[in-house]
């Protein structure tokens, strides 16, 4: 269907999607000032965490409704502890370091995982089926599928859990205290190391929730799909402000919208018609991406990172 709500709706998944995986960056950002250009392999070793739950540890044949919690839970626990350790091991020695250190750590540890798991996870070497939820249901002129209806329940149960989170647990307001002045709260009693490795922790989960949805949305994973993934949940993070929460599932959103409408309709237009497709819906979301940056820098909902000296 190519209605313009059935379009808004896949825009609005896939923006979920994006804005699943941003939370990441822009969580790990507003603590400690670090952009984790391995976020988005943190995403892809989930889907082979969730995968290997469902291939080599559940028997044959158990019910999707049964395999799907547990494929959350082994994807996440990968996704946690591939972040977390990456924190302690590879960013923490370098936290004092110019900013430029942990850049480039970030990308040699993006393209670290992804030859781990493309050398030693059984036929990762190719696409991997993944098992996918291939029911569909019809709302008025849209259509939506099983897999989007799970990526939209966890999506609300994320973003509602971690706005109650951040305003009302005491290790919460911890967070937000170690974003504005980390020298300051852990003057005041507060263990930033141990915020700082939460912060990565749901981060963490949060792409692992959103690689279970794009396997079973899509039906196969393979090693590569971070790298287009993370850089565009990196975008909306950017798109939305980096730092604020809030703003990276807005400008996930925001993402999906414009890339599925400009990939519908685009080639409809006089003089258009090789700019329309799929393949051109990246270049689209870059474009997007600039004229945020040239006339909002700050983002949609502006930054939530304290000025420091």
């Amino acid at each position: 269907m190519n209605t313009l709500p059935q379009q808004l709706a896949n825009g609005l998944l896939l923006g979920s999607m994006y804005g699943l995986i941003a939370i990441g960056y822009t969580m790990v950002y507003g603590i400690v000032q670090l952009i984790n250009f391995a976020h988005g392999e943190i995403f892809m070793t989930g889907a082979f965490g969730a995968l290997t739950v469902y291939a080599y540890i559940l028997p044959d044949g158990t019910a999707m409704v049964v395999a799907v919690p547990l494929m959350l839970i082994g994807g996440g626990i990968v996704s946690v502890l591939v972040a977390v350790g990456a924190e302690r091991f590879a960013y923490r020695p370098l936290r004092q370091a110019p900013r430029l250190a942990p850049l480039i750590t970030a990308i040699g540890l993006s393209l670290s995982l992804q030859e781990l798991v493309r050398n030693f996870y059984p036929g990762a070497d190719k696409a991997r089926s993944f098992p996918s939820l291939d029911g569909n249901h019809d709302i008025g002129s849209v259509t939506i599928s099983d897999a989007d209806i799970f990526l939209v329940i966890a999506a609300v149960i994320c973003m509602s859990g971690l706005a109650w989170f951040v305003r009302k647990s005491r290790t919460g307001r911890a967070m937000q205290a170690t974003a504005q002045d980390p020298d300051t709260a852990q003057l005041m009693g507060i263990d930033t190391n141990r915020i700082i490795v939460i912060a990565f922790a749901i981060g963490g989960f949060f792409a692992a929730v959103a690689a279970v949805s794009y396997g079973l949305k899509y039906g196969n994973i393979d090693y590569r799909m971070g790298f287009l993934m993370g850089l565009k949940a990196f975008t909306a993070a950017v798109m939305g402000g980096i730092g604020n929460i809030y703003g990276a599932m807005l400008g996930g959103v925001v993402l999906g919208v414009a890339e599925t409408l400009a990939s519908a309709y685009i080639s409809k237009i006089p003089g258009m018609e090789q700019l329309g497709g799929s393949s051109w819906a990246n270049v689209w979301a870059f474009c997007l991406l600039i004229l945020v940056l040239l006339f909002r820098p700050q983002g949609l909902l502006g930054e939530r990172v304290a000025d420091r000296a």
